[in-house]
C-alpha cells in the first residue's frame, strides 16, 4: 500500500500565509471602500448639480439679470459665451448686456433643462453639459422657441459652486 506523503507546514510558514491573507483582505476592503465612496460622491454630485441647473434655469426665467447673479464668479477676465452676442467678458458685462438685449425686450420667457445632464468632477472643478429649451415672448408679441446646448464650468469656492465659464449654443438654423 502506497501512502501519499503528507506535507506539514511549520508554524512560521502558516504565519506567513495568514499574513498574506490579511494583506489581500485589507487591500480588497480598501478597494471596495474606495469604489463605494466614488459612487456615493458621483451620486451626490449628480444630485447637487441637478438642483443647481434647475435653480439656474428658474433664475434665468425670472426676466431679471439679478436673479442668476448668484451662480457666477465675479472675477475680471472670465468669459461667458452666450447665444447673442457672441461673448461677454466678466459678470458685469454679462449682467448689463443680458438685461438690455434680452430682458429689455422680453415680456415673458423660460429656460428649461433637459433630462440629459452629465456631470464630471475633478476636485474643486466640475463641468456640466445639458440640453435646454428656451421660450420667449417679446413685448411686441413675437415668440421664439429654440433648443440650446449648454456647457458650464463650475468651481467650488467655499460652500458654493460658481460658474467660471459657460457656453451656450444653438444648432445651425435655430
Amino acid at each position: 500500500m502506497e501512502m501519499t506523503p503528507r506535507i506539514e507546514f511549520s508554524t512560521e510558514h502558516r504565519a506567513r500565509w495568514r499574513w498574506l491573507l490579511y494583506v489581500v483582505l485589507a487591500f480588497a476592503g480598501g478597494l471596495l471602500t474606495f469604489v463605494g465612496a466614488r459612487a456615493q460622491q458621483r451620486a451626490s454630485d449628480d444630485a447637487t448639480f441637478h438642483r443647481l441647473i434647475e435653480s439656474y434655469c428658474a433664475a434665468w426665467s425670472s426676466g431679471n439679470a439679478e436673479a442668476p447673479a448668484r451662480f457666477y464668479a465675479k472675477d475680471n477676465g472670465l468669459v461667458f459665451y452666450d447665444l447673442a452676442p457672441f461673448a461677454y467678458h466678466g459678470w458685469k458685462e454679462y449682467h448689463d448686456g443680458v438685461q438690455k438685449e434680452l430682458f429689455g425686450n422680453m415680456a415673458s420667457g423660460s429656460l428649461t433643462p433637459g433630462k440629459d445632464l452629465k456631470v464630471t468632477r475633478r476636485g474643486t472643478l466640475a463641468w456640466t453639459t445639458v440640453s435646454m429649451h428656451f421660450s420667449e415672448k417679446t413685448k411686441d408679441g413675437k415668440t421664439t422657441e429654440t433648443q440650446v446646448r449648454y456647457t458650464g464650468i463650475w468651481e467650488k469656492r467655499g460652500a458654493n459652486w460658481l460658474l467660471v465659464h459657460e457656453h451656450l449654443s444653438t444648432p445651425l438654423g435655430g
